[in-house]
């Protein structure tokens, strides 16, 4: 854009311009075109430039955008585009629009969006070189006198006649915008009638799941090896969950039925590799494919471990029978529609189950089936600070998040918040997350310091927010001061990670945040045999929690059982549950 300052009007007449811009949130330019986009509209109702400062400057634009965030979908580009043409620029081609939500993408993604608009583009430079001076609607015929007197005419027009030229734009844009509207709408009900759905991961999601590690599972689930399971089964420790609950993390199973998620959050793990979305509408695989598929993958990831130096072959032996299910890989697990049959059949298979939700689907939450422990991720307590590290695509995330809080209280199983602490971002609002822990009455509060995935475009996200685990353990000695039926029960420093647990798991002076799992496989199967009637509570299948996984322990949660290895100059395995 230095160029479009720099240079006095007219434009070469063989030059062209491409605008490739993106829409990031709330509509709003990606940070190294807020400048050039601030300049641009500001120069176009600016008189000093003039209606015609970029009479001669051919351009074409080219929006990424995703349609999932209805209100500003492709904002930035439709502005660029108007206010170069605002200016007297001559746009050579149609406005392109690329689509990040797969499902509506009008090629499949929107990497094909762009192969798509980039050859039209091609073509019409291939059509100028050649001296076919065509307007962008293709209606001026090459040395027809109408087009020159209507040159003329347009050089002789008023600032009112521009003016209701500018206006008459903003309406045929609108009409646009409804008749795509109108034909989309159209198009998903023909989709939905003739249960032509598209799958979810696409050729290209695929690849780039596929590269980073997963094993994909039908057309939206996936499985993957923690690095605590890979840690325990040499006998280097456990992860959180072992310290907290007393899981075996060798014989844990990450998966999850769904890689869509409602959320971009900043720390997402998984870099928005995954499709997002606000409700299922992609084809749907049964829940007893997916489980049986999940457990085949895992077992055969756990196989590649077979004869491996360090790993012992009592955990190998163990670790090819699942007990722990973590839906918490990736994605929004309680989106897919037959959650519970899932849920139900890891019940069936003694498998423990622990689900994560982003507290953006309130009623799923209500209709969930007995869960081992329930997740919601409480990752801010305020609407603007949510909105700012989630990134939810809900209008009303606010207060579904508020009502899937209220849903999780009405839960009698265990009930967690989970809270990732983002440095300068989340670290200061403790009365409000006061607030919110009172509004759900959770048994359990986890308080994690974010984990830095690396650079990303698609994230802000630094090392200098993530916090050191003795600024973690501040944070939470201070909000436990703010509870008073809450206190810090356990400590996991090698995942920077603090449990507070609500005072009725303290018996005698006891900590009992361990979990009994063979009595919770006794009491779900009792429920389900009354068709629902037999209920149970969280108190009815604890365990005491050993002396080395308290806080305050010098062990700080290291099963004294194994031996901890400190990394040296590796690249670090981020993933884990």
């Amino acid at each position: 854009y230095s160029t479009l300052m720099g240079l006095p009007p007219p434009f070469h007449n063989k030059s062209v311009c491409v605008f490739l811009v993106a829409t990031y949130t709330d509509g709003q330019p990606t940070e190294n075109a807020e400048w050039f986009c601030k300049w641009l509209e500001e120069a176009s109702t600016d008189f000093r430039y003039g209606k015609t400062y970029l009479r001669g400057l051919r351009y074409a634009v080219f929006g990424l955008g995703n349609s999932v965030y209805v209100g500003h979908y492709n904002t930035v580009g439709k502005d660029v585009d108007k206010w170069l043409w605002m200016l007297s620029g001559m746009r050579i081609l149609t406005r392109g629009e690329g689509d990040c939500n797969v499902t509506k993408s009008r090629n499949g993604s929107v990497q094909a969006d762009f192969q798509a608009w980039k050859v039209k583009f091609l073509s019409r430079l291939q059509d100028l070189a050649k001296g076919e001076k065509k307007s962008s609607t293709g209606s001026c015929k090459s040395g027809s006198g109408s087009c020159k007197s209507r040159t003329k005419r347009s050089q002789g027009q008023s600032e009112e006649e521009k003016a209701a030229l500018h206006d008459n734009f903003e309406v045929m844009m609108e009409e646009r915008s409804i008749k795509f509207l109108i034909l989309l709408v159209n198009g998903v009900k023909k989709i939905e009638n003739e249960g032509e759905r598209r799958e979810m991961i696409t050729p290209a999601l695929r690849e780039a799941l596929t590269k980073q590690g997963y094993k994909l599972i039908g057309s939206h689930s996936g499985v993957k090896l923690c690095r605590w399971t890979k840690s325990m089964l040499r006998g280097r420790g456990g992860c959180y969950k072992h310290t907290f609950y007393g899981i075996e993390s060798h014989r844990c199973m990450e998966t999850t039925p769904s890689l869509a998620c409602a959320n971009k959050c900043v720390f997402c793990w998984r870099h928005h590799t995954n499709p997002v979305g606000t409700e299922w509408h992609w084809k749907m695989d049964p829940a007893e494919k997916i489980l049986q598929d999940a457990l085949e993958k895992h077992q055969n990831m756990i196989r590649q471990f077979r004869g491996v130096p360090g790993v012992k072959q009592e955990r190998y032996e163990e670790g090819l029978a699942v007990k722990h299910c973590a839906l918490s890989l990736v994605g929004e697990p309680i989106m897919y529609p037959e959650i519970n049959a899932f849920l139900r059949l890891l019940h069936t298979h003694r498998i423990s189950s622990f689900l994560v939700t982003n507290a953006q689907f309130p009623q799923e939450i209500r209709n969930l089936v007995p869960v081992t422990q329930l997740y919601v991720s409480v990752d801010a307590s305020t609407k603007d600070s949510l909105k700012k590290i989630d990134r939810p695509l809900f209008r009303d995330f606010w207060p579904r998040f508020l009502d899937s809080l209220k849903a999780l209280g009405e839960k009698r199983q265990r009930t967690v918040y989970r809270l990732t602490l983002v440095k300068a971002w989340n670290v200061e609002e403790l009365q409000a997350y006061s607030d919110l822990i009172a509004l759900g009455q959770p048994d359990f509060i986890e308080v994690k310091g974010v984990t830095y995935c690396g650079e990303s475009s698609a994230s802000s996200l630094t090392m200098a927010n993530v916090p050191w685990h003795q600024e973690v353990v501040a944070f939470v000695q201070q909000l436990a001061d703010m509870l008073p039926q809450y206190e810090i029960a356990c400590e996991h420093e090698h995942s920077n990670c603090l449990l507070i647990a609500h005072t009725k798991f303290k018996v005698d002076g006891e900590w009992w945040t361990w979990i009994d799992y063979e009595r919770f496989q006794e009491l779900v199967e009792a429920h389900e045999r009354s068709g629902g009637q037999r209920s149970f509570s969280a108190l009815d299948y604890t365990a005491r929690t050993p002396g080395w996984a308290l806080f305050g322990a010098h062990e700080q949660g290291f099963d004294p059982a194994d031996t901890r290895f400190q990394r040296r100059n590796k690249t670090k395995d981020i993933s884990g549950c």
